[in-house]
């Protein structure tokens, strides 16, 4: 009783100093995220749940040092990129490819978020289509690029908070009580957390459940929100709370979505819809319709996180010095937004773009890992909050792991292996 008065009284002191945190948790759990996290749980039980806790510490650590980043030196990621790297060549490749990466790779998952939200919406009211001869429209895909657009067009900080506290605590009370429904072997749970397995078969999709938490765009995204909450080194500590309690329950959506797969071990479970018809017989509709409100809110907010954090990386990197109300900021976001809801209402499926996009992101998590721990090594940038050896040796292993993750990602794209 003592420790749940604990948790709920940290929740309560976190939703009161509540700052960007909320948004980044809810830009990493997306429809991609839910349907790895269903496959790894269907395919391999609770087996890869260590997999899913690493993701979550190394996106902490990630996210740290961008927190320090935007509060400190009040400047973004790609703020300290444009301004802070002197090598001219090395600068206009960086920043090209951070372009290449965010905002073209961003345009193309886009589709895929508002996908996903359709998805969630269908399982809960069924298919709402307009045919007209050989064309087919989705109204779903309308309705939820018309949701982002005003909730982007309102641009109001505080109300981007409230909104996305409001999804998130939403998704994990979806996912958990549809994980807690499937009564799960908590000492098999225990020993897939506390006990690495790694094979030939599930080397793949390790490297999914990573990729899909730790995402490169989120850095950017994260340093632009948090200069603006925050303005002063004396908050850092505020800023890092709201960012570790945010990821926390970012991973405990993750991980209740793996529990609630393992549920049922099938081949006939391809993605987050197929697991919501399958747990219907054996827990009843409600665990089929609490997956469905979490897919819809999971497609929601990356559908928004998504474009907004493509306009802030252009704005950074071509040195912008404006707010979200200005008109090129704006087109930004809509550009992006407006090619996702095109592409999914009309069900084309970018596959060569996204499969770009992954190359380039690939390319991008271990460059940006390693000029993220050069730069919170800067006196210049962060003046008396730089690293501690033992945070070196961490962001260190962290690069190496980037690195990896980098490679086999791009050779699986490629398919070398």
């Amino acid at each position: 009783m003592f420790f749940l008065t604990k948790i709920l009284n940290q929740l309560n002191k976190w939703i009161k100093n509540i700052g960007p945190g909320p948004i980044i948790a809810a830009a990493f759990i997306g429809p991609g995220t839910v349907t790895v996290c269903t496959l790894a749980g269907v395919k391999f039980g609770y087996a890869l749940l260590w997999a899913m806790l690493v993701s979550v510490v190394v996106t902490i650590i990630l996210q740290l040092m961008v927190v320090r980043i935007g509060v400190v030196a009040q400047k973004d990621v790609s703020e300290v990129i444009k301004t802070e790297i002197k090598n001219p060549i090395f600068n206009v490749i960086l920043i090209g490819l951070v372009l290449i990466a965010i905002f073209m790779g961003n345009a193309a998952y886009e589709a895929g978020n508002i996908s996903g939200g359709i998805l969630g919406l269908e399982t809960l009211f069924g298919k709402l289509e307009w045919t007209m001869g050989n064309f087919t429209l989705n109204a779903y895909s309308l309705l939820i690029g018309l949701i982002a657009f005003i909730i982007l067009r309102i641009g109001d900080y505080k109300f981007l908070e409230r909104f996305f506290v409001t999804l998130v605590l939403l998704m994990s009370i979806s996912f958990l009580l549809t994980a807690i429904l499937t009564k799960p072997d908590v000492l098999e749970m225990l020993k897939g957390m506390i006990m690495p397995t790694v094979t030939s078969e599930n080397i793949l999709t390790i490297i999914a459940l990573v990729g899909t938490t730790v995402v490169p765009y989120n850095l950017f995204l994260h340093s632009s929100l948090v200069k603006e909450k925050w303005k002063s080194a004396s908050e850092l500590s505020l800023a890092k709370s709201d960012t570790v309690v945010a990821i926390l329950i970012g991973g405990l959506v993750s991980i209740s979505i793996i529990i609630s797969a393992a549920a049922n071990q099938s081949i006939e479970v391809l993605n987050a819809v197929d697991l919501a018809e399958s747990l219907k017989p054996l827990y009843g509709n409600l665990a089929k319709y609490l997956l469905s409100i979490g897919l819809f809110a999971a497609g929601i907010t990356s559908a928004i996180t998504a474009p907004l954090a493509a306009a802030y990386v252009v704005r950074g990197c071509l040195g912008w010095k404006t707010d979200r109300n200005d008109k090129r900021f704006k087109w930004v976001w809509g550009i992006v937004l407006l090619l996702g809801v095109v592409f999914s209402t009309i069900g084309f499926k970018p596959i060569e773009i996204i499969k770009f996009a992954q190359i380039a992101n690939g390319l991008l998590l271990p460059i940006i890992a390693g000029i993220l721990l050069w730069m919170v090594n800067q006196k210049s940038i962060l003046k008396d909050h730089v690293n501690s050896k033992l945070q070196n040796v961490i962001g260190f292993v962290i690069v190496l792991f980037a690195l990896f993750l980098g490679i086999k990602g791009i050779l699986s794209v490629l398919k070398f292996i």
